[in-house]
């Protein structure tokens, strides 16, 4: 059975002409039923694509796709981690949609009694090892165990400066993404310059030992802010995020001669 791009397109919502570029490109190779007539995809292309889309969703490049594709050759293994993925992800949703229920009824029920709200109850599904999976699969085992390990030992008032930290350089790209600033501008690449210090300031980040994160980690990043909604969300949404990325690019170009990652 074969299925049209067509097809495709509105059961994916992905656009044909993105389905073309997959072709092109190797990433999703199309069928044809007669030499010369239109791109038909089989049951083979559909669990590709299946995976494509997962791998899509944690935000890796098309690169970065192919690469795994071809390095997971047992499709059914690799779905199998995907779905253990998935299953942990609607575990977290399902207790997060709980943990904000609990809230909103309590404070319905006596607005003044905020005291009353267990804070176990109130953060369950939000504990920040929930990236545990996604972090090791990208980056490494060691990479989520040292930073988890710097992340716990900062304490709270530790992590709150942390966090304010963060917040202040997402409102700063957000603010210079919104004003229109040149990628390519000091105030750009000042704010590119900073976003890099404070990458490399948590340990495990690849780059950290030398002082500067490595250049394909700052790309990839960049990329991954645009294409997953998460990220895109601390720079004010996919315009915001297209603007870190393309100033991160410049950065990049700039601060790391050719050849040297």
């Amino acid at each position: 059975m074969h299925w049209s791009i067509q097809e495709i397109a509105r059961l994916t919502g992905i656009t044909s002409r993105t389905l073309r570029h997959y072709d092109a490109v190797g990433l999703l190779p199309a069928v044809r039923t007669t030499a010369n007539g239109p791109r038909r995809y089989d049951r083979t292309a559909l669990v590709r694509l299946q995976r494509i889309l997962l791998l899509r969703d944690l935000g890796l490049g098309l690169g970065d796709i192919a690469g795994v594709l071809d390095s997971e050759q047992d499709e059914a293994s690799a779905l199998r981690r995907h779905l253990a993925s998935l299953r942990a992800e609607q575990d977290r949703l399902t207790r997060q949609i709980a943990s904000v229920e609990r809230t909103v009824a309590a404070l319905e029920q006596d607005p003044d009694a905020k005291e009353d709200i267990v804070a176990q109850d109130m953060l369950d599904g939000f504990d920040h090892t929930r990236y545990e999976q996604e972090v090791t699969e990208r980056w490494g085992r060691d990479a989520y165990e040292t930073g988890d390990t710097w992340w716990r030992g900062l304490g709270k008032e530790g992590q709150d400066e942390f966090k304010a930290r963060v917040a202040a350089l997402n409102q700063a790209w957000t603010e210079a993404g919104e004003a229109g600033i040149d990628p390519a501008s000091d105030q750009a690449q000042a704010l590119a310059a900073r976003h890099a210090a404070w990458l490399v300031s948590v340990p495990g980040t690849p780059g950290h030992e030398q002082g500067r994160p490595d250049k394909g980690y700052l790309l990839g990043l960049g990329d991954m802010y645009v294409a997953d909604d998460r990220f895109a969300a601390n720079y004010g949404g996919t315009a915001g995020a297209t603007f870190v990325r393309d100033t991160l690019r410049v950065y990049a170009e700039r601060a790391y001669p050719d050849g040297e990652s």
